[in-house]
């Protein structure tokens, strides 16, 4: 929907602050790292394996359309939404929106329509629940936003901000000892400047329940610069067939279990099999998360006609097979289906 990719480039920015503006009132530290890191993650992993096309206007979108403010883009927007109600993606960027005008009660009902079009959609959970923080005459968490909050960790067990607004939930009802809990585990998932300001908070409510600091943090582990896998991909011969040369070859590991994001991706030119490539800490697109932190991935291959990273009908992929980080085996990767 072209609108969506119009008011899309506005409204990025309101998105990355309005989503994480809890924090800012908590530890300002801790709001503008979490900022920087989803802003530098983001791009970090647009960069390697997107489509710098992609973020074009579409021909047919003349620049009279364009919104030339927020208020403008958010009326387009929801007239798109009235012409298109079952758009889980317009209605979330509704609620953003409204977020970041402080229409909170809007934002609640955006939110809750998108999480009706996609139920099992974790950041929607936890969309929801921030939601219903803001909306709230008192800014408490209510009952309700706490479910939403641990059924998204029950979907993604590893959501850092279904976890912050979990802990803070429980901060507030009185509930200290259990607020720094959950929010421990956000230590091993984080960079080294916002888990210092991360473990002040955790100390402070551990101090509210009368329990001692927690030790103090080990050195940050140095990347590895050393090649970690070493994967050869091949393609099978009528699938090779198709190929007209143009094509992108995508190759990723990513926790075995665990979320889609790659630990470690690289992308290039199809034009030649076998091809062997190695994957290492310098290929990981997330600067809170190395490769060499994983000790068992999954390792796949894709080869995109568009030279998207988002899997598309008609690209052509290979099974999936488990690895070992740092193993000396050379793992072997075989292109042999069709993405329907």
């Amino acid at each position: 929907m072209t609108a969506f990719s119009a008011i899309a480039a506005l409204l990025t920015l309101l998105v990355l602050v309005g989503v994480l503006w809890p924090l800012w009132h908590s530890s300002r530290r801790l709001f503008i790292g979490a900022v920087t890191t989803l802003g530098i993650g983001t791009l970090a992993l647009y960069r390697l394996l997107g489509t710098p096309a992609a973020i074009e206007m579409p021909p047919a979108m003349p620049a009279s359309a364009m919104p030339a403010s927020l208020d403008e883009a958010v009326k387009q927007l929801e007239a798109e939404l009235k012409r298109n109600p079952n758009e889980p993606e317009g209605w979330r960027l509704l609620g953003r929106s409204y977020l970041s005008m402080e229409r909170y009660a809007e934002a609640r009902t955006a939110f809750e329509t998108a999480l009706k079009l996609a139920p099992d959609d974790a950041n929607l959970l936890v969309e929801n629940a921030q939601a219903r923080l803001y909306a709230a005459p008192d800014k408490q968490l209510d009952a309700q936003a706490v479910g939403l909050l641990q059924r998204a960790l029950t979907i993604e067990p590893q959501h850092q901000r279904a976890r912050w607004f979990l802990g803070v939930s429980q901060r507030q009802r009185g509930q200290p000892a259990e607020a720094a809990r959950t929010w421990e585990p956000l230590l091993a998932q984080v960079d080294g400047g916002t888990a210092a300001t991360l473990r002040t908070q955790i100390n402070q409510a551990r101090a509210e329940a009368g329990l001692e600091p927690l030790p103090e943090a080990a050195p940050p582990a140095v990347a590895s610069a050393k090649p970690l896998l070493k994967v050869s991909v091949d393609i099978a011969p009528e699938l090779k067939a198709r190929l007209s040369g143009g094509e992108t070859l995508f190759v990723f590991a990513r926790q075995a279990g665990g979320p889609p994001m790659p630990v470690a991706a690289k992308r290039v030119p199809a034009s030649s099999f076998p091809i062997t490539l190695e994957l290492g800490d310098g290929d990981s697109p997330m600067p809170t998360l190395k490769l060499s932190q994983v000790p068992k991935v999954e390792l796949g291959a894709r080869v995109s006609r568009a030279g998207d990273v988002m899997a598309k009908a008609g690209d052509l992929e290979a099974v999936v097979v488990p690895a070992e980080v740092g193993s000396a085996q050379a793992y072997s990767l075989r292109i042999q289906r069709v993405v329907e």
